[in-house]
């Protein structure tokens, strides 16, 4: 028997069919005999099941057909939203979300204003306030704003005038390590069929170190075991080596880098390099970070090696490649959080 499609009713009818369904349940009958006594489909039973829990009798009646007229901001309201969602991340609102959705901006109105707006009304109003979707940068509890604020605003200008008035070349530093199992980046498949990317179930690791400029400069060295005060001392002799200029080395708060080795072998060449380092806990602020991220999603992420050989070589190639072109190395302080530092 065909099922019979309940829309095609008017309001009063289907509240009538959905009293008299309720009765015939309640009496003991299942959803089966529901759907052949009144011709319906199965989804449609639940559905008045589900309706007659949350709300009884009245919960079965339907409201106005036709699209909903949604709750609109006015120009002030929306200037004030603007600037919650810019100065402020939900849980400094009291709000229980981490990140500025759809949902948690639904609910940030809902709180202010008493009334649920859809998404897809929070979407269009998202777009015209100028904000899109992006993929945030990771930032630490422990990071001090102020330190940032007084790096950016008067630790590396000063930074960048002693460099002229000694004719110093700048350079940021960082080391990083990669792994065999480090996680693969994504590829498209059809819907529900998971991909599988082969890769050994061997493991193994390599480090290396680097430093750029925002000339286009790009110096590393691959670490085979640890890295240590003697590992680092290494790289910055190498540094030297064929430098006319002196260096101005800017690097992390890492141990190793303020170690009594390390402060001593450059204070011994202090006419040839100096250290610098950048405010604790702010990666973000250092354009190799960007060269790191590069070459993980390029090399190991992309094709996962056989073996430390072909690691090594996967990405030896990949840096020297970049080394190349002083174009490639510049794209790396075009970054948001880098700008300060591309001129």
């Amino acid at each position: 028997m065909e099922n019979k499609d309940a829309r095609s009713l008017s309001n009063e009818a289907q509240y009538e069919l959905r009293k008299r369904m309720i009765s015939f349940i309640n009496k003991g009958h299942t959803i089966r005999q529901a759907m052949d006594t009144f011709e319906v489909s199965q989804s449609y039973v639940q559905k008045v099941k589900r309706l007659f829990k949350q709300g009884g009798m009245p919960g079965l009646k339907l409201g106005k057909r036709g699209r909903k007229i949604e709750f609109k901001l006015n120009l002030r309201d929306q200037i004030e939203v603007s600037k919650l969602i810019r100065n402020h991340m939900p849980e400094q609102l009291k709000l229980p979300f981490g990140l500025w959705t759809r949902r948690s901006v639904s609910k940030l109105i809902e709180s202010r204003y008493g009334v649920k707006v859809s998404r897809w009304t929070v979407g269009r109003y998202l777009r015209s306030m100028g904000f899109s979707p992006q993929k945030p940068a990771k930032r630490a509890y422990e990071q001090n704003p102020e330190r940032v604020k007084a790096w950016l605003k008067e630790e590396y200008p000063g930074i960048v005038r002693e460099a002229k008035h000694q004719q110093a070349k700048i350079l940021w530093g960082d080391q990083m390590g990669l792994r065999s199992d480090d996680q693969v980046g994504r590829t498209y498949a059809p819907k529900g069929q998971t991909p599988i990317v082969k890769k050994t179930g061997n493991r193994f690791r390599i480090n290396m170190i680097s430093a750029i400029s925002n000339r286009g400069d790009l110096k590393f060295m691959i670490i085979n075991g640890t890295f240590n005060w003697i590992v680092f001392i290494d790289f910055l002799g190498r540094m030297l080596k064929g430098e006319t200029n002196k260096i101005f080395l800017i690097i992390d708060c890492h141990p190793v880098h303020k170690s009594k080795k390390v402060t001593q072998w450059v204070a011994s060449r202090s006419h040839r390099i100096e250290l610098f380092f950048l405010p604790p806990y702010s990666p973000e602020l250092n354009p190799d970070e960007y060269l790191n991220q590069d070459i993980k999603t390029n090399t190991v992420r992309s094709k996962p090696p056989r073996d430390k050989n072909e690691l090594t070589s996967t990405v030896t190639d990949f840096v020297v490649n970049k080394k190349k072109s002083k174009k490639a190395v510049k794209q790396y302080f075009q970054n948001e959080f880098i700008k300060y530092a591309a001129a």
